[in-house]
């Protein structure tokens, strides 16, 4: 596919009154469709009239990674929600894609941005940090985000993103420490940064809601109440605000597993918070060797496709945030 004739997309809408300034995106991933498909209808309805931006503005970008979309994948040269940020020197085409949508989003005051997933299960937000002064993510505006995610409608709540993946970065350091260049593997923390994170060094704040399954018929329709809660509740249409979750579930991510060999396989197939014991058998690994829970908790985000030295899986654990 020729990428000169690729061009990028994004449609705002502007209320009388002041207000939030909100970005929604789709398809950062071109896989991952129900956020296109629940931004397009929500575009629709707007243009029809059925829905009204009475204060704030919305900015809409239903194929935030155009060449992914139009190959049906993943993503186009690489994982555009990972190293998210503007380029001086663009080497891939995603780098063309972060130089238009960083700047983007730090015109705005909140991110959300609609994805799914590999296996069966039910849809999940992606929380930030708590607020804190580190060095890896400060923020101070995690009661906000709280308030958001509560009310998307979808009960279960993940943190932990970016400082579970920068100590994944140490330990594949270490474990290959000459081999990590020719393997490809990408040793620099900042490499956790995607979307929601870069939002939140620009000021704002971000959730990224996975809708469920890729294929899952429901998650255009998850993605789409979504918007219409997130618009409601910061005001930008003249709806109720919707409740907040009354039983939430609070799991924070602690360890990420790499997958070392393209043989290294799963003991079962693994959905996204199925439970696993301390000691479980969870994959065996091309040499033999096997690969168990540490403690109890979840899978999060297992992936058979993976590459050697991506993402495998995730492990998470009950938390007391929410």
């Amino acid at each position: 596919m020729d990428t000169q004739n690729i061009s990028f997309y994004s449609s705002s809408f502007t209320g009388l009154q002041p207000g939030v300034k909100l970005i929604v995106l789709g398809a950062v991933h071109g896989n991952e469709t129900c956020g296109t498909q629940a931004i397009q209808r929500v575009m629709a309805e707007i243009h029809a009239g059925t829905i009204h931006i009475v204060a704030g503005s919305v900015t809409l970008v239903p194929i935030t990674n155009p060449l992914a979309y139009a190959r049906k994948q993943r993503m186009g040269d690489r994982n555009l929600n990972r190293n998210l940020y503007p380029q001086s020197a663009p080497t891939d085409f995603e780098d063309h894609v972060a130089n238009w949508l960083c700047p983007l989003l730090a015109q705005h005051e909140v991110l959300l941005d609609l994805h799914s997933f590999h296996t069966p299960g039910e849809p999940f937000v992606m929380l930030g940090p708590d607020n804190n002064t580190g060095r890896l993510e400060p923020f101070a505006q995690a009661d906000r985000e709280e308030a958001l995610a509560l009310r998307l409608g979808v009960r279960r709540l993940v943190d932990g993103w970016l400082d579970t993946y920068a100590a994944g970065v140490q330990r594949r350091v270490a474990q290959y420490p000459i081999e990590a260049e020719a393997r490809g593997l990408n040793t620099d923390p900042r490499y956790g940064v995607g979307t929601t994170e870069y939002m939140r060094s620009a000021g704002g704040c971000a959730l990224t809601l996975e809708c469920g399954q890729h294929e899952d018929p429901a998650a255009p329709q998850v993605a789409y109440r979504a918007i219409l809660n997130t618009l409601a509740h910061l005001g930008l249409i003249e709806q109720p605000a919707p409740p907040a979750e009354n039983n939430p579930e609070a799991l924070r991510l602690y360890q990420v597993i790499d997958k070392v060999h393209v043989d290294d396989t799963f003991s079962r197939a693994w959905a996204s918070f199925d439970p696993v014991a301390a000691g479980e058998l969870i994959g065996v690994r091309q040499d033999g060797s096997e690969v168990v829970a540490d403690d109890d908790g979840f899978i999060v985000f297992p992936n058979p496709q993976a590459l050697p030295g991506q993402e495998w899986f995730y492990l998470a654990r009950l938390s007391g945030r929410v």
